[in-house]
């Protein structure tokens, strides 16, 4: 089976705490981050920067399971989870890269609104169609990890 979208980052040093792993609320950003580049990866980024396509968080847990250092590539992992009526969520699965073992997760849930509005609106069949699919096997690479 073909991995799910990848989203590759390198932790930067000002992303990091006193204790010098990632500062918690990084993964947020990150989870952002990837979410954004998925959406490209889909083929969206043209709806989404010219505002037909908005949705916003609704809510968003994380776990940790080991930390994230300094100078560390991640992999980010990035597939739906659900798909309701006007909200959708996504799983995004943190490792480092080259490693099997998850570090940390995020399940968030977004809802889809009316850009001028931000009434909720119902996910039109393209795009539920398109999160379905997800997008197996689509790399971004913005660490250049993959070009060693």
């Amino acid at each position: 089976m073909e991995k799910p979208f990848r989203y590759y980052l390198r932790v930067r040093y000002g992303e990091c705490d006193a204790q010098r792993v990632v500062f918690n609320a990084r993964y947020g950003d990150y989870v952002d981050l990837a979410t954004t580049e998925f959406m490209g990866a889909l083929g969206l980024r043209g709806v989404i920067i010219n505002g037909e396509l908005d949705y916003q968080l609704v809510r968003q847990t994380l776990e940790w399971k080991a930390p994230a250092r300094f100078d560390q590539v991640l992999e980010i992992c990035v597939y739906a989870k659900h798909l309701g009526n006007t909200s959708f969520g996504l799983m995004t699965e943190f490792r480092v890269a080259d490693a099997e073992a998850v570090i940390a997760t995020a399940d968030t849930t977004y809802v889809l609104v009316d850009a001028n509005t931000l009434v909720k609106k119902p996910l039109p069949a393209d795009l539920r169609a398109a999160l379905a699919k997800g997008a197996p096997g689509k790399i971004v690479d913005h660490a250049g990890y993959l070009q060693k």
